[in-house]
């Protein structure tokens, strides 16, 4: 599987544009959606948490997976910040070819 489907979840909807942009202009990402508003339920340190949250669902290249959570731990609030990946199973070859020219190898 060459591609893959990234989610990461974010503090606030200016983290996340910044996140963002900041994978496009570096061509780590050829298309980021931004959810603006998700709520999140989670155990963190001995308690559960409830949290509004904005969510990034990027399209990418496994590739470019290493690389793309090294860029976002360093731009990312969270200590521990949600990066995982899921792999595209099957998409439009037209699609699929436009990420293979917009990103960065």
């Amino acid at each position: 599987m060459d591609y893959i489907v990234v989610f990461i979840t974010t503090s606030s909807l200016e983290e996340a544009k910044k996140i963002a942009n900041y994978l496009v202009e570096n061509k780590i990402a050829a298309c980021i959606n931004i959810v603006e508003k998700v709520n999140s339920t989670f155990f963190w340190k001995g308690n559960i948490e409830n949290y509004d949250e904005s969510l990034l669902i990027v399209k990418t290249k496994r590739s470019l997976f290493n690389k793309l959570k090294e860029e976002v731990k360093k731009l990312h609030s969270y200590t521990v910040p949600e990066i995982i990946a899921i792999p595209i199973v099957e998409g439009s070859e037209d699609y699929l070819n436009w990420i293979d020219e917009t990103v960065k190898e």
